[in-house]
């Protein structure tokens, strides 16, 4: 299956990375406007899209680039990241972007509307659902079911959940499962993620709990072939 790869300017962090991956498209991270950075980093066929977040470099940039990107292949979709303030500023330049956010961004909305987009503009790669091990995950509506059973999560307990199942196998320390699930600007410890994860086992039920897998002094991953697991 080939990956939609969307280029992302000038930066991909915080709710604009995650966003990506509960998508499921891969971040091409250009970080200016210029046009010979942006070719350098896109793939033969294409980018699937543009996500450039106007409100983190001069709005002028910003605007140059989406016409850059229109004149040179016509990239779709553009979805335009801004403050509230730069609004008016995008009157009679509606036709270089297809949609817009306004900050402070959301995670699940800019989600939606990059899925939305990439699918209207034909790219039918970007997978709704997270399948593994009998735990099925809807990255639209937020649910997921184990063995059939609907699970009744949190949204942070969805969102480690989330982040796990779609890095399956990979380890993880509690510090990074901080840091991508819960946000840059979380100062929760790491007893946070101990919590987190005694409940999604508990959610999970007894036949299921081992695919939050303990990896002793390291941290956790999530996959079936287990290995040692210890709470």
């Amino acid at each position: 299956m080939t990956i939609d790869v969307v280029l992302c300017v000038p930066s991909c962090e915080g709710p604009i990375r995650k966003a990506f991956e509960v998508t499921g498209v891969t971040p091409a991270v250009a970080s200016t406007g210029r046009l010979n950075e942006v070719a350098a980093l896109e793939p033969a066929d294409g980018f699937s899209g543009a996500v450039i977040n106007a409100s983190a470099f001069p709005f002028s940039e910003a605007m140059n680039l989406c016409r850059q990107l229109r004149s040179r292949g016509g990239t779709r979709p553009i979805i335009l990241l801004v403050d509230h303030y730069q609004l008016d500023d995008l009157t009679f330049r509606e036709d270089l972007f297809d949609d817009f956010v306004v900050g402070p961004f959301d995670v699940s909305e800019l989600a939606t509307r990059l899925r939305h987009r990439l699918r209207r503009a034909g790219n039918e790669n970007v997978a709704p659902r997270v399948e593994h091990g009998g735990l099925s995950m809807n990255l639209e509506t937020y649910q997921a079911s184990i063995a059939g059973r609907v699970m009744d999560l949190t949204y942070m307990e969805y969102e480690l959940l989330r982040f796990l199942a779609t890095n399956p196998n990979r380890v993880f320390t509690r510090e990074t499962l901080l840091s991508r699930v819960w946000g840059y600007e979380y100062y929760g410890g790491a007893r946070t993620v101990d919590v987190h994860v005694r409940r999604l086992r508990a959610k999970l039920g007894e036949e299921h709990a081992k695919l939050i897998q303990t990896v002793r002094s390291v941290g956790y991953k999530f996959g079936t072939n287990v290995e040692r697991v210890s709470d």
